[in-house]
């Protein structure tokens, strides 16, 4: 397997990466990385032991002490495993959401989670998501995409998935939640949220998760894949 193969899936909170990533990680036989999910699972740890997420130093002795892990599930999602213990839902929780982009600003922090994500790659085949993989964790990949959307079509989108657990949030909160994370993202003096030169841009505003993937099938070349595509819809 090759870091070069692998395909690198970019984007802010709420563009479908997610949703995307998996999709076509089925239709190529790939394995489907989350890459956030990693910090989710870090930031969940940090609000365990009730630290500040902008104490660096704090921070960066969690992620050196803890163990976390993301294994493939049968349906070809992702559980992640913090300490031997399958956080998969509680790594979804608004509180999570609020600390996430504070505790992955810190090089130290992003280095150590960067040496976990290329070593997946580096073993199989992947089509991972996140924040620096097309810049930082595969840079060497001759795929990458960049997905974006309006902050407002993001903001639905989290209402809806938020919606369907039960819980009610107005989407003037979100859209500002929304503003703000991108915010950090972008401005991080370490790996900061944008494109790679080489990425194709892919603007989801108006896009069914199925148009995003056979975009990016006719970029990768593999138009022949649209069939199982279909077929799996």
């Amino acid at each position: 397997m090759s870091l070069e193969k692998s395909i690198a899936i970019d984007g802010p909170a709420g563009a479908g990466k997610s949703t995307v990533a998996r999709m076509l990680a089925s239709v190529l036989g790939y394995r489907y990385v989350s890459t956030g999910d990693l910090y989710r699972a870090l930031a969940l740890e940090v609000i365990r032991r009730g630290l500040d997420p902008y104490d660096e130093a704090a921070v960066l002795e969690v992620a050196k002490s803890v163990s976390i892990r993301v294994e493939p599930t049968v349906d070809g999602a992702q559980r992640t495993i913090l300490n031997k213990e399958d956080v998969t839902e509680e790594i979804r929780t608004a509180e999570v959401d609020a600390v996430v982009s504070p505790v992955s600003v810190y090089a130290e922090v992003r280095k150590h989670m960067v040496e976990a994500q290329r070593a997946i790659a580096s073993d199989v085949d992947a089509v991972m998501d996140g924040r620096d993989i097309g810049t930082v964790v595969l840079a060497e990949s001759s795929h990458k995409f960049y997905l974006t959307a309006s902050p407002e079509e993001r903001a639905r989108r989290r209402q809806r998935d938020y919606a369907r657990k039960g819980r009610h949030v107005e989407l003037a909160d979100l859209v500002d939640e929304i503003t703000r994370r991108d915010r950090v993202d972008s401005t991080r003096q370490v790996s900061p949220l944008r494109p790679a030169p080489d990425a194709v841009v892919i603007d989801c505003t108006t896009l069914s998760p199925e148009e995003v993937v056979k975009t990016m099938l006719a970029a990768l070349g593999r138009i022949d894949a649209c069939f199982t595509l279909s077929r799996n819809s």
